[in-house]
């Protein structure tokens, strides 16, 4: 600061205390007082405004101050001083006369004005950047946690943001009706997550992740969660010192407690806690739950879950009921459903509600069909369109949520479903070699999309419309272009904002067989004369593009297996030969009866075997 004071030199002792103070305010280090009210954090931007060629570390200015904008603050202070004397003093400093306060706040302001009108003619968009920077988030942890990239937009301006995304991703398919919003897009998560550490002081905290770190962030309540699941993260904060229960330390890999998960049913009102330990003793377990229920009544369960692995996965394998059920209950779409701590069940359950009506009326069932419901999860969208089906099939690989549909299924009374423990594309291409069939598949896969095995399971199952629910338009769009290689396109998408505050969005699209636009009928007639086609012609033309060498079953036969990894029998080959009209030849040992029924290849097989004769040109 010895620069600083020389240069000031002029203006007093007051004038110098000034200088010191307003730096120091806009630095953020400390309060700026003007007109007896203090601004902290006021004007970071400001400092670069005023202070040219300047670096700034840990909040500290390195570098030379810009001589000209000094020189002339100077001599504002210099003139305002010998003008009012002791009661210049813009940083309230308790030396100014009362009857003056009214004179040295007017100086000030001038002082102030003088600042701005400096700052709009060297550099404009700088003060509007600064202004940006300066307006407050409703969230403190905002530009820190990552969670919420759209919090700070007005609502409508985020669903024509999403709208927008998601008709430029699928316009090469099909077109995208109006996004549907929430009316009260805050605290709708049912779900809450919160890491237990301590902080550099060592006091315990609770939040999440700043993003791309492994720092945990501490936050107390956020506008996308459920309330009471905060409030009842912080009483467990709080109850841990009084019971010693030590939080885990992710870099010594000592501790205990490491997350606490909150589950709510939005219709019922339930509440699971979920307190993840690294360790599968819980001493004072009875206590520790007694204390918490009694601040906190309305939890109906908790469950500890014992995780003792080096890894990023919150929750582990073991699981002891500390108390209550060990699962919760909540009403979707008029039916029933048993959630447990691992189940996958949509986290706004509000817009859940819309997205699968939308997406069940898109199928458009009659009560005739047979239904897929693959990534079926605990069996939401297959129980929900049960009523309006022949029959539905549920597919999930966790064995967790495959038993909660079950128990779903019978809860709702539902008689027509079934579920399968089992990789969905593994299970359809069974379904298909056993010539079964279905009319509607409803995929609902993660953020990563499908995969192309699953999608040509879904092909050679061949059902007449696939329903798309996806929560990421990107993958979407990849999965689109797939289908349409396999013969179906996208014919309608609905946008549904199932995660208000983010940048994601959920889509439904209908997919559905191309269908040709319109049909010509045509009549031919062979033989001889006018407007006749002689047979004579065709014999010409068919010698013409007969293949140049004898195609064998053997070859057809290694061609198939080669390219798509299966055999093929030489009777299913004479029998697709047999229903394309092609010559066939009498076997020398063929028999008058059969001792069993003929088997009929499966229509994977068949479309192989079709591909085949073109390949070697027979047809």
């Amino acid at each position: 600061m010895e620069y600083r004071e020389k240069k000031f030199k002029g203006a007093g002792e007051n004038g110098k205390k000034s200088w010191k103070k307003e730096n120091a305010g806009r630095n953020g280090n400390n309060g700026r007082n003007v007109n007896g009210k203090t601004e902290r954090n006021s004007g970071r931007k400001e400092t670069q405004n005023f202070v040219s060629g300047t670096e700034k570390r840990n909040g500290r200015n390195y570098g030379n101050p810009d001589k000209s904008v000094e020189k002339k603050l100077g001599y504002i202070d210099e003139k305002l001083e010998k003008k009012y004397g002791g009661a210049w003093n813009p940083t309230g400093e308790k030396n100014v006369n009362a009857g003056d306060k009214k004179k040295a706040a007017s100086a000030s302001k001038r002082q102030d004005d003088r600042k701005t009108a400096h700052v709009r003619g060297k550099n404009a968009s700088v003060q509007a950047e600064a202004k940006t920077e300066r307006k407050k988030s409703l969230c403190p942890h905002f530009k820190t946690c990552g969670g919420c990239q759209y919090l700070d937009m007005p609502y409508e301006k985020q669903l024509e943001h999403k709208k927008k995304e998601v008709s430029e991703l699928l316009r090469p398919f099909c077109r995208v009706e109006e996004i549907i919003g929430m009316d009260d897009p805050f605290h709708y998560r049912n779900k809450v997550h919160a890491v237990m550490a301590r902080d550099r002081k060592g006091h315990i905290i609770s939040g999440v992740y700043k993003e791309g770190t492994h720092t945990v962030l501490p936050v107390e309540t956020c506008l996308i969660e459920n309330k009471k699941a905060d409030e009842i993260i912080g009483t467990i904060r709080e109850l841990l010192p009084s019971f010693k229960m030590k939080v885990f330390d992710e870099d010594t890999g000592y501790g205990f407690l490491r997350h606490v998960l909150v589950r709510t049913a939005h219709a019922t009102g339930e509440i699971m806690v979920v307190l993840i330990t690294a360790s599968p003793v819980f001493p004072s377990k009875n206590n520790f739950v007694k204390a918490l229920r009694k601040i906190h009544p309305e939890i109906t369960t908790v469950v500890q879950n014992v995780n003792g692995r080096d890894t990023s996965m919150v929750l582990g394998e073991k699981e002891h009921v500390l108390y209550g059920p060990g699962f919760i209950v909540d009403v979707l779409c008029g039916k029933k459903f048993r959630i447990s701590s691992k189940s996958f069940y949509q986290i706004n359950p509000v817009q859940t509600e819309k997205l699968y009506n939308l997406a069940i009326e898109a199928a458009g069932l009659t009560g005739k069909e047979t239904v897929v419901d693959a990534y079926c999860g605990i069996g939401t969208i297959g129980i929900v369109a049960a009523s309006a089906a022949k029959e539905v099939i549920g597919v999930e690989l966790n064995k967790d949520a495959v038993r909660d549909a079950v128990t779903n299924a019978k809860a709702n009374g539902e008689k027509n479903i079934r579920f399968y423990n089992n990789d969905a594309g593994k299970f359809m291409v069974q379904m298909a070699s056993q010539n079964a069939h279905a009319d509607v598949v409803f995929m609902d896969p993660p953020r990563s999309g499908s995969t192309e095995e699953f999608m040509d399971a879904v092909a050679i199952l061949n059902p007449d419309r696939v329903v798309y629910v996806s929560c990421n338009p990107e993958t979407l769009a990849r999965d689109l272009a797939y289908f349409k290689k396999k013969g179906y396109r996208a014919e309608k998408a609905w946008a549904v904002d199932q995660f208000p505050a983010t940048s994601h969005v959920e889509t439904v699209v209908l997919l559905s067989h191309k269908k040709a636009d319109s049909y010509i009928h045509i009549d031919v007639e062979f033989g001889e004369g006018e407007g006749k086609i002689p047979v004579d012609s065709i014999a010409k033309r068919a010698e013409a593009y007969k293949p140049k060498e004898k195609v064998t079953y053997k070859m057809i036969k290694e061609y198939i297996e080669a390219k798509y990894g299966f055999k093929v029998h030489t009777a299913y080959i004479a029998e697709v030969k047999r229903n394309l009209g092609l010559p066939m030849y009498d076997a020398p040992n063929a028999v008058e009866e059969l001792k069993q029924p003929r088997k009929h290849p499966t229509p994977e097989k068949v479309e192989a075997i079709k591909d085949a004769l073109r390949y070697f040109a027979v047809i």
